[in-house]
């Protein structure tokens, strides 16, 4: 079955166990309980039965219904983004979660707790984002989920959250004031970027010019992934870092990466730092036989496409799904006043990404990192 990414959420006692790589040796580290329930209960039958269903009843059957929850509450998701493989994967792992706990609680009609899932279609559109909030913060939601396009843009929106008593979970870009927020849920970012400079560094042995292609520099993810990146590429004084772009400090993203392209003909390697620039930058056409090496983030169908035809070597992905799940799992816990809530919810857990390349990019376990699967 699919396991979910690596470090554990506790909801009230019941840990929601996840797979995760061991950062030292790069193997998967997955918590060994899980692994005795998986080998004790699944039949031969099961072993060929639905991966996400499998992924789905296993993340369920941790939910611990001892746990206080406010029936009828409203959780409201504000996304940097609706549209694209990640967000609606992680949608359906919100999805999922809200039906699950309700099925768990046996909450029923208007018992039921419910969720909307709002956000603009383009990541960079931050004034879309801020009025959303606006919109959503006046109908008084109980817990408010985030993930920030600008990390600095919602302070005014996270003020008035706090004034309502409305607790806030932020996950996949977290804001610049984390007093503002309850908890936040989201990937290892400056992992990513580390994981990302180690294997381009490597495929270039360890020499030449490269380039980073960024999502916005004012979104939180993208900052560390950069930060990530550049540690590693530290540790290697031939590599030379000649040119650094972000989308949203340029008119138009795929011109500048291809006038970047003309501008060094010799660039050795690339860095696109998500799915939305990994996919413009494989859109470019390269002169046969000249193209840099590309390392992107987020496995989706057009770069798993580019891994299995050479012109990417490999991705670093995360996992949508159980972060969309495991989100929900922690804005559940916050239905309640803050003086209810389990001592064992952490404010802050990070998930570890996994490298995706053709020695594993057909294996069953992974397959919760490649999107629109």
């Amino acid at each position: 079955m699919r396991k979910a990414a690596a470090t554990g959420i506790i909801l009230a006692g019941a840990i929601l166990v996840a797979g995760g790589l061991d950062k030292e040796s790069g193997s998967e580290n997955f918590v060994a309980d899980v692994q005795a329930n998986d080998e004790t209960t699944q039949t031969e039958e099961e072993t060929d039965s639905d991966p996400e269903s499998e992924e789905e009843a296993a993340l369920a059957a941790q939910i611990d219904t001892s746990a206080p929850v406010t029936k009828g509450s409203r959780i409201a998701v504000v996304s940097k983004s609706v549209d694209g493989e990640y967000w609606k994967a992680l949608h359906s792992g919100m999805e999922d979660a809200i039906k699950d706990v309700n099925a768990a609680y046996g909450f029923t009609s208007d018992d039921q707790i419910t969720m909307t899932f709002e956000g603009a279609s383009d990541e960079q559109d931050v004034e879309k984002q801020v009025n959303t909030l606006d919109a959503v913060i006046a109908e008084n939601p109980t817990v408010l989920c985030l993930s920030a396009g600008d990390e600095d843009s919602c302070q005014a929106q996270l003020e008035a959250a706090r004034e309502n008593d409305i607790a806030v979970v932020a996950f996949d870009s977290n804001v610049s004031d984390s007093d503002m927020i309850a908890v936040f849920r989201g990937t290892d970012n400056v992992y990513v970027g580390k994981m990302a400079g180690e294997k381009l560094s490597d495929a270039i042995g360890k020499s030449g010019k490269v380039a980073i292609f960024s999502a916005q520099e004012k979104t939180e993810s993208s900052k560390k992934r950069v930060e990530g990146f550049k540690e590693a590429l530290a540790e290697c004084p031939d590599i030379t870092v000649v040119q650094e772009l972000y989308t949203d400090q340029v008119d138009d993203m795929k011109t500048a990466m291809e006038d970047a392209l003309r501008r060094y003909p010799d660039l050795a390697g690339v860095f696109c730092t998500n799915a939305d620039v990994s996919d413009l930058y494989l859109d470019i056409e390269k002169a046969e036989g000249t193209a840099p090496v590309m390392v992107g983030v987020d496995a989706t169908t057009k770069q798993q496409d580019a891994v299995r035809n050479g012109s990417e070597a490999g991705i670093v992905s995360q996992s949508p799904y159980q972060l969309g799940y495991q989100t929900i799992l922690a804005a559940v816990q916050l239905t309640v006043p803050y003086e209810e809530v389990s001592s064992g919810l952490e404010k802050f857990v990070y998930y570890d990404p996994v490298w995706i390349d053709t020695t594993n990019l057909d294996a069953p376990e992974y397959s919760s990192y490649l999107y629109g699967k």
